[in-house]
Order: structure tokens, then sequence, then C-alpha cells
């Protein structure tokens, strides 16, 4: 997960729902004749080109958010950029194609297929004959078994991040020849063509030691086009060579060097020639297409010389001491002076080095969400989870992401899936679109009232109406976390605002804190699974209880807030959370756009902006929000991936709350059930219906509300080819390159 974020395979309240939620489930479970997966809603960008049309050797510099911790995929410390290294040099049996849907990968396999489901599901593998590891080993029935030991849960001593699939194999063994592998399953397994990808060698698998450590740092055997020459941590680089080995269409690229760089630094290393390829952020897109517009236009941007800046200083000066001004003074404004003219030079140098650089843009195969925390609060009844969903305009708040960046502004219609996956379907109706007044309604019928009697505001420190109210209140006690509440003290912030301008430090109450550098990845803590501490579950079962309803007709007391809803006491007022690093700005405007919808139902917000880092850890998996937005994954094996996000928490023996990757605490038993149908489901229509069906009922439940599928833009060197922004296509690394002299690749779709 990010929170604006990881590979594609990343790493509800109670068991009845409302009637009317229920009926919608059951209306729209019925089928229809037309594939309601429909088409991607954008087409990937890579600057197609034929394998011909592409110049053997180079080096192909591409920007990561990290150098990985591990380089084993399997564990809990894995990240992105530890995939894009195994999809790079080892094994998958299946590649996802340009709808996101598995396909076989000839390179290492010829076939697959379920050969019996009775008396138990046997899957039979028939290999590429050609396909051996690094070392000149066949790939072969010992690796797979080696794999399946190691991540089927049954050996603690394996320290696995996740076992999901393999802990339902029963036996593996070798086929008629050493080109068979024969899986048999102790329990149906729908995603079967999820497992073994990547795959790695019996060496790595072998021994708990072994997976523990061995393939941390170093990769020594491996059969892929690429294969690992060095990871160096000093200069921040993963460095992947062509493989000798490979039998396949063999690379172009001699070398491809995975560079750590952050997301804020990323327009200027494209500029220094430090990268030929990076995902960026919508504000180096301005830049990289001003400069595009700037080179068809009539000349160049002229460059200020050293010699006019200091012609100009020395005038200041002179003017400056002759009227009176202090020397040391005038020095001080000079040196200012000169400092903003080199930074403005260096800037129009960049721009110049940028025009040899474009956009690519698709978009990413993953969607950003609001959640609602339903541990606690307000939150806790579903009537009000569904009142602020039934608040929101999500087509606009799509537009306003995705709009600017030329990209189609589609609402997601699926918590499981996306436009053109074979599990997609729009089931937001199960839900309902915006409408204020239905809002309205559900807010009243859960006995919130509209100027009904607000208690004195509590003091810093003290508990909020929110789920986590005290926590927020201890994070203030040691001063500002940038918050401000939206319907209530607007003025104010605006007022504090204007004399942040007049004082950069700015009033104590208002301070901003320290920004961090956007990590890229920021926030893809989604790899890990989360439980609650024990420090937050007694906090976590506090909250306004259900159904406690103030009479209705009742009358506003003298003084009350005018269109402020209340009940027991306390104003309806939500914290949302946010991440306040220079990376999250998109994030930081959809939110207010947000608080603006919920504000007109009578919905505050109190927003908080927390540090990136902590971010995640300390407010989403921990369950100190009310409000967030953050993104999840679309995985091509939602039956398998999908569930730790959505299963119902349950307590654990220690009384804390056991949420797997369940940040919102909302869950139900029927969600539980039909995912727990559809992975043991071998008919792939019958599994797709299920997953339509659990789709459903989450929505009901208004855990988390899906807003948009999350922008993919990459800045790629003109001449760089099958590369840029993917998409739901698996890369093709032994295809990338640079173009030859006089070649024309195929146009973007935004230029065709």
């Amino acid at each position: 997960m990010s929170h604006d974020g990881v590979g594609l395979r990343a790493v509800m309240r109670s068991a009845a729902f409302l009637t009317a939620g229920a009926l919608a489930v059951s209306v729209l479970a019925g089928c229809s004749s037309k594939d309601p997966a429909g088409k991607p809603l954008a087409d990937q960008d890579i600057a197609a080109a034929d394998r011909s049309l592409v110049a053997d050797g180079g080096t192909l510099h591409w920007a990561v958010d990290s150098v990985p911790e591990t380089l084993n995929t399997f564990q809990a410390d894995a990240d992105g950029t530890t995939s894009r290294v195994a999809q790079a040099v080892l094994p998958s049996l299946y590649r996802l194609d340009a709808d996101g849907r598995p396909q076989v990968n000839p390179d290492y396999l010829e076939k697959a297929e379920v050969v019996e489901t009775e008396p138990k599901q046997v899957v039979l593998y028939k290999l590429n004959q050609q396909a051996v590891w690094s070392d000149g080993r066949e790939i072969g029935a010992a690796d797979f078994a080696a794999q399946w030991r190691a991540l089927s849960g049954k050996d603690t001593a394996y320290w696995t991040a996740r076992n999901a699939g393999y802990d339902r194999i029963e036996k593996i063994e070798r086929g008629k020849n050493d080109l068979e592998v024969k899986v048999t399953f102790g329990r149906p397994y729908a995603d079967w063509k999820s497992l073994f990808s990547p795959l790695y060698p019996k060496d790595v698998m072998g021994t708990p030691d072994s997976f523990n450590d061995s393939a941390r740092k170093k990769l020594k055997v491996t059969a892929g086009p690429f294969t690992l020459k060095k990871v160096n941590r000093k200069d921040d680089e993963v460095t992947l060579v062509r493989n000798p080995r490979w039998w396949g269409h063999p690379a172009k690229l001699n070398e491809i060097v995975l560079r750590a760089v952050p997301r804020d630094e990323r327009a200027a290393a494209l500029a220094a020639g430090k990268l030929d390829l990076a995902e960026i952020d919508p504000e180096s897109v301005k830049r990289i297409t001003v400069a595009a517009g700037a080179q068809r236009g009539a000349g160049s941007t002229p460059l200020m010389g050293p010699g006019s800046d200091l012609s100009a200083a020395d005038s200041l000066r002179s003017w400056a001491v002759a009227n009176g001004s202090d020397e040391e003074a005038a020095d001080d404004e000079i040196s200012a002076r000169k400092k903003q003219e080199k930074a403005v030079t260096q800037y129009a140098r960049q721009q110049q080095a940028l025009r040899g650089f474009e956009v690519r843009r698709s978009l990413e195969p993953a969607y950003t969400q609001l959640a609602l925390n339903g541990a606690g609060g307000p939150l806790a009844d579903e009537r009000v989870r569904r009142a602020v969903a039934r608040a929101l305009d999500r087509e606009a708040l799509a537009e306003v992401v995705l709009t600017p960046l030329g990209l189609p502004a589609v609402p997601v219609g699926s918590h499981l899936a996306l436009s053109g996956q074979s599990a997609y379907a729009d089931n937001s109706g199960a839900l309902g679109g915006q409408d204020p007044k239905e809002a309205q309604a559900l807010l009243a019928d859960a006995g919130w009232v509209r100027g009904g009697p607000v208690k004195e505001e509590k003091k810093k420190g003290e508990k909020a109406a929110g789920a986590e109210g005290e926590k927020a209140g201890e994070e203030s006690e040691g001063g500002d976390d940038g918050t401000y509440i939206v319907g209530e003290d607007d003025k104010a912030r605006r007022e504090a605002d204007r004399e942040k301008k007049k004082d950069p430090k700015g009033p104590k109450s208002h301070k901003e804190p320290k920004s961090q550098k956007a990590q890229g990845k920021s926030g893809e803590g989604s790899k890990h699974l989360a439980q609650d501490g024990k420090q937050y579950a007694n906090k976590l079962k506090q909250g306004g209880a259900p159904g406690a309803y103030a009479p209705r007709g009742t009358a506003a007391p003298a003084g009350a807030a005018a269109g402020a809803l209340a009940k027991d006491g306390k104003a309806l007022t939500l914290r949302f959370v946010l991440p306040s690093g220079p990376g999250s700005q998109t994030l930081r405007t959809v939110a207010d756009r947000i608080s603006g919808m919920l504000e007109k139902v009578g919905i505050r917000t109190e927003i908080t902006k927390v540090e990136d880092e902590s971010y995640f850890k300390d407010h989403i998996a921990s369950g100190q929000y009310d409000l967030a937005l953050y993104s999840w994954p679309a995985s091509a094996f939602p039956a398998t991936d999908a569930r730790p996000i959505f299963a119902k928490p349950v307590p654990a023996a220690d009384g804390s709350l056991n949420v797997e990757q369940n940040y919102t605490r909302v869950g139900t038993d029927q969600v539980d059930q039909l995912f727990d149908q559809a992975v043991a489901t071998l008919d792939e229509s019958e599994s797709r219906g299920l997953i339509r069906k659990a789709d459903s009922r989450i929505w009901a439940a208004a855990g988390s509300i899906p807003l948009y599928q999350r922008p993919q833009l990459t800045a790629a060197r003109k001449n760089v080819v099958n590369a840029g922004a993917f998409g739901f296509q698996t890369p093709v690394y032994e295809d990338m390159g640079f173009l030859k002299k006089g070649a024309r690749a195929s146009a973007s779709p935004e230029k065709k």
C-alpha cells in the first residue's frame, strides 16, 4: 500500500447488514450478458518498438524508491525494488497482460493445467526444456518442492511474510520426465496460477538458514534475461547485467542500474544525466511539459551570465550605501540576490536538459481510497459511515486528480479489481452515489441532531469526538501537529496562514511538522501484516454507542452552533489524518475537497498532518484516525490477496484485535465466507461471481470508499523504448533499450 503506492501482490463490523444494504447487494448479484469487466481505462505508454529497432548495448539508469533490504520477495521487509529485481532475474511462470490477467510465460512454461479435480485437485506443469539456472542446472521439481516447503507455514523456522496458496498443497512430485512437475492440493485452490512466481532456486529455499539469510543481500543463482551483479548501498544502486545463459530473446541492454532517488529530487537527477527513466510526481510533469513547450517555441530559454550578475550586484551595493543603508546589510542583500540568481540560472539549465525527456502516462494498477475507521466513535455506526459515503462526489474527486494530467477521470467501482481485470464489476450501487439528503437522513437516524446541545469544548490533550481522539490529544501535548477543523475554525486558519506569510515561523499553534523527503514508497508498509498493539486495545473499544439518540425535534439551546450536528453533547467531528511530505500534495487537495463535501451535510473534519514516516505505522496500521487516504494495489488474484484487507477482525489471545491488513476494522462474516468460497471454486466464472458478490457487500458496509485509479507518470529519455508507464502489464526486460538512430517507436496514446 501507499498513501498516494507497490507490486501487484503486496503485500467488517457486525455480522448483520442494514436492510437497505442487503437488498442492494441481492439486486446487483444478478447476471448480465455483457462482460462487466470492461477494458482498462488507459493504455500503457512505453514507446513500443520492435526488437529490430532497438540498439544492442547500453546502460539504462532507472529510478527506484530504495535499495532493498532483502532480495527475497517472500520476506516481510521486501519492497517494490525487491519485486523489480525479481522480475528481471528470476522465473515467473505467469506474467500479466495489458488487461491485468495472468498469461503463461513461454520462456519458462510450455503448458500448465488442472488435470484432475477429484478426489483432489492436481495441476501439471510442463516446463520449457531450455530453462536453466545460471549455474547450468535445469529448473525442475526439486525447486518447486523446496519453495512449497519453505512457504507452507508448517516450519516456523522460515521467516516468511505469507504462505497463502502454498498451505493448500499436499505434495509435489516429478511427472513422467524431468520437464513435468505434478502438484497435488489438499484443498482446492482457484488461484493456483499465482504460485511459483517468482520461483527461487532450491539453494535459497532448501533450508531455513538459506531462506532467511542467503537471498537478502545477493542472489548467486538466477534464471532471467538479467542476473544480479552488485548491490551497492554506499551509492544507493543495484546493478543488473545481461545473463549469458539466458535461452530466450537476448537482452538488448548490457546493464540496468536501479538507482535510489527521492521523488522530489528526480527532476534534477534527470536533468543532470543521472537517470534515463523515473516515475515522477505531477510537479515534475509540469516541468518537463514546460521544457517541451519551450523547445517547440521560438528559441531557447535565456540564461543569466555571471558577468551580468556581478554588475547588477555592484550597482545595488553602491545605491544602498549612497542612500544611507548599512554597508553590511547591503552586502547581505547582495549575497541573497546572488543566491537567487544562481538558483534561477541552475533551474534554467535544468529546464534545457529536460527537453530530452518526455512524460509517459497511464493508470497504475492501484487505487486510492477513503478509509473510515469503524473501530469506535461515530464511525462505529454503519449509518454514519454510509452518510460519509453518500456525501461524496467521487467523480469530482477523480477529476481533480486525473483531468489535469490528461488521464480519464472515472471513479473506481470495485474494491477487488480495476476496469479490465476479469473480476471487475462496478458494484458501487450497493452503497449508492452522492445524495446529500440521504446522507443527512442517515445521520438523523443515527441520532445526530443539527444544532443539538454541545458540551464545552475539551482543552488540548483531552479526548475528541472521533474514534481516536485520545491519541490525538496525546500527540498535541508536545506542540502543534498541523491540525485544523474544517467547518469550525476555517477563518482562524486563514488568518494564521496570512500571518505565516509575514512570519515564516508562524504562530506556534499552527506550526507544521518537519517535512520528510518524499520517500517514493511513502507508506508502502502494506506488505507488513498489522496487529493492533495492546496499548490501543481499550481505546478502540471506547466511543459513542450506536443508537443513543437525542429526541427528534429537540430545540437547539441558546448559543448552539448553527448547522453543527451533535449527539450526547458532542459535535460530529472526524479526525482526518494526512501525510505532510512534499510528495503528498495531491492527497491533501483531495482531502480538502472531501472535507468541503462533508461539511455540507453537517460533518466537520479535524485535519491532522503528520510526518510521512509515521503516517502508516503510527496512524493507519495502529488505528489512530477516523478518516484517511491511502492506496491498495489491484491483484490479479483477489480471492487470495484481498482477503486479509477485508477480513473481519478477530480478538487475539492477548486481548488485542487481530486485523491482518484490514486497517478500517470493518468486516463481516458474509464477506469472509464469500472469499473462502471463491478461493476454493475451480470454475473461473463462478469464482469471479463470488468475488463480485463479496465486493458488493464490502461497498454496503462502507468501511472504505474507492475513489480513483492512481496516475502512473514516468519520465523517459526520448530514445528509451519498451519502457515507461506499463499499466497492468509485466515489463519485458529483455526488450528494453535505446532506439537505433533514425528509427521511430510507436506513438504514445496521447500522441496518436
